[in-house]
């Protein structure tokens, strides 16, 4: 049983986050030095990369919902004469 649907740019922008916590730990550790601009490429990258991930993954749900879609075939509901028209 899948519980929700399952979310790619939701999953990038969480993995991004995990990667910039881990690296200013490492910071604030003493492990390595990280300058504070180092944030930035890091930010921009992981979002944009979420944001087309989710692009891609909307139009192909648009898609495969259109294909199933049986209402396109049909006749509109002005035309079988059962709506009086004023």
């Amino acid at each position: 049983m899948l519980l929700h649907e399952f979310r790619p740019g939701r999953l990038l922008v969480g993995l991004t986050a995990l990667t910039l916590a881990a690296v200013y730990a490492g910071d604030a550790t003493g492990s390595w030095t990280t300058p504070w601009y180092a944030v930035i490429p890091v930010l921009c990258a992981g979002l944009g990369t979420a944001g087309i991930a989710t692009w891609v993954t909307y139009r192909i749900r648009r898609r495969a919902a259109r294909s199933r879609s049986s209402d396109s075939t049909d006749a509109p509901a002005s035309s079988s004469g059962s709506q009086a028209i004023r």
